[in-house]
């Protein structure tokens, strides 16, 4: 299915952009010289950071690449008496407080402090919008909710697509209704944070399964789909185009790719078998984000209030902390459902070779022989 989307890079498979360091510019590189769609991550960064990337990106390569920006997150209404409003539920009064108490341990056990959980709400949106229009890139992706119109429409006048994320078909036309180019389908396997438009209790374990979504939101929108969730091999890409979608997204599969950020630990932990599932918890950012299952998750995931991004602010001198102690157990590792398949390729690599599963894959397609069928 060609779209303006689809036009700038030859090959279905984005790069999802993982917030956090691990989507640096050498990855985003490696994907589009490749042929794919290389994505930076805004998430968590200062504006001004966000262009050092995009500069040193462009120094790296000319093909088409896209930045990845969070939502800012509206101010609890009515947070005092427990009200919910249109950002989703309120933590209870003094549930990040307690929440904190409880990671005293943590923080004597790796020897520093927790962090503020007061430290922003918006991180750095409108700088980066700006940003972004006075420099205007390929493509702009957007999470955890859905820009206005007015915003989406600035950007087509500065010649930049738009992205937004959904995890639901009624979040998909939401997405459709404030003119995105196209909406990126979240499936319940992908690894990190949920990218639902609201935050409500609710969200912690259910969700829908990618092919199950990529359909709903297929028959709900006329826009292109993008379908992102634990996809790991060509043959996945090859079924979520079967089933309406214009390109895949993948982030594990880069994730364990010498040119990604991540720490070596978490590298590793994709197929240590020591970390043999995932979980959707609350632990490290008080928002569902899938991880691989360790110490500080299951300790202390069945507590961690509904808070983003306090918790978050929270939790991440503790991950620091963790990370240069080399303690996988309280980092966290973000992975999809496919995590045992991630393969230790340069990213480019990768590329060719998930193309050249989908090609085979589309072979065993047309042929039941090769897919294993009667082919009488």
């Amino acid at each position: 299915m060609s779209s303006a989307l689809t036009d700038l890079f030859p090959h279905p498979i984005v790069q999802a952009p993982m917030a956090g360091g691990v989507s640096v510019p050498q990855l985003a590189a490696a994907v589009s010289e490749a042929g794919g769609l290389g994505f930076l991550a805004a998430g968590y960064k200062t504006a001004d950071g966000m262009y050092q990337d995009i500069k040193q990106l462009r120094g790296l390569t000319n093909r088409p690449f896209g930045v990845n920006v969070f939502m800012p997150q509206p101010e609890y209404p009515g947070a005092s008496t427990g009200a919910t409003g249109a950002a989703g539920a309120v933590p209870p009064s003094g549930a990040v407080e307690v929440y904190a108490h409880q990671l005293a341990g943590e923080a004597a056990w790796y020897e520093t402090e927790l962090g503020d959980p007061d430290s922003g709400r918006d991180d750095g949106y409108d700088a980066k919008l700006a940003v972004l229009l006075d420099n205007p890139v390929p493509v702009v992706s957007f999470h955890f909710g859905v820009p206005a119109r007015e915003v989406l429409d600035t950007f087509r006048r500065a010649g930049t697509l738009t992205l937004v994320t959904a995890t639901t078909a009624e979040e998909a036309r939401a997405v459709e209704q404030a003119g995105a180019d196209a909406v990126i389908a979240q499936g319940v396997e992908a690894g990190g944070h949920q990218g639902s438009h609201r935050d409500l209790p609710e969200n912690d374990g259910s969700g829908i399964g990618l092919l199950a979504l990529v359909a709903q939101v297929r028959e709900a929108v006329r826009i292109p789909v993008v379908a992102a969730g634990g996809i790991m091999r060509g043959s996945q890409i090859a079924a979520v185009l079967a089933a309406g979608a214009s390109a895949a997204q993948l982030g594990t599969a880069f994730l364990a790719t010498p040119e990604s950020g991540a720490h070596a630990l978490h590298k590793q932990a994709l197929t240590n078998p020591l970390f043999a599932r995932t979980e959707l918890t609350r632990a490290f950012s008080g928002r569902p984000a899938r991880g691989l299952v360790n110490r500080f998750l299951r300790e202390h995931g069945p507590y961690a209030p509904a808070a983003y991004p306090e918790v978050h602010h929270l939790t991440s001198p503790l991950r620091k902390a963790a990370a240069k102690a080399g303690d996988a157990q309280g980092m966290a590792l973000w992975a999809g459902q496919g995590h045992r398949m991630a393969r230790e390729l340069p990213a480019g690599r990768l590329v060719e070779v998930l193309v050249a599963e989908l090609a085979e894959a589309g072979t065993a397609l047309s042929d039941p022989r090769r897919a294993g069928g009667d082919p009488r």
